[in-house]
């Protein structure tokens, strides 16, 4: 049975309902199938041995998700090879490769959880309501182990940008 989550989460005020578990520091981050391009699928085993800051953004076409995108492309610059930085939306790959284009993002991996929202649903953040992911940020170290994770509260509010790169900083 696929577990519900209420009251943990709203869009513009109003509650939402979150599929899946709420992970936690500590907790083996859960493997996934996310489409790199329409037909490339990548799994948490293609980035075995870095550390992992996954931005999960609900459409790269909003506001809040293109700061968001554009600040974590220039924190990646900082944080050396071992490390790479996700950024994972609902959006079609062919709509984030144009959005990279057009911003000029190209230090941060995209990848999208459109066909079967299960990044979204193992990770605890696929919101029942649209379909989307919850805005949110996981770091995973090398081993595959969560270190970091803030799913926000409301969907329209910035994360904490500073304690992510933190996080992630004290695993280098």
């Amino acid at each position: 049975m696929t577990q519900e989550r209420t009251g943990v989460a709203t869009r513009k005020g109003n509650p939402i309902t979150l599929i899946g578990p709420e992970l936690k520091v500590g907790d083996r981050a859960p493997d996934f199938q996310l489409n790199k391009t329409v037909d490339e699928i990548v799994t948490l085993k293609d980035y075995a041995g870095k550390v992992k800051l996954m931005s999960v953004v609900p459409s790269i076409d909003t506001g809040v998700c293109d700061a968001q995108t554009r600040r974590f492309n220039e924190e990646a610059s900082k944080l050396g090879d071992n490390v790479v930085i996700i950024t994972i939306s609902a959006d079609l790959p062919y709509a984030q490769a144009r959005w990279c284009g057009a911003a000029g993002v190209d230090r941060v991996v995209m990848l999208s959880d459109y066909k079967d929202s299960s990044f979204g649903k193992s990770y605890g953040v696929f919101i029942k309501e649209s379909h989307l992911d919850m805005r949110s940020i996981f770091v995973v170290d090398a081993n595959d182990q969560i270190t970091y994770v803030e799913v926000l509260k409301e969907m329209t509010e910035h994360p904490d940008y500073e304690a992510a790169v933190a996080a992630v900083k004290s695993l280098l």
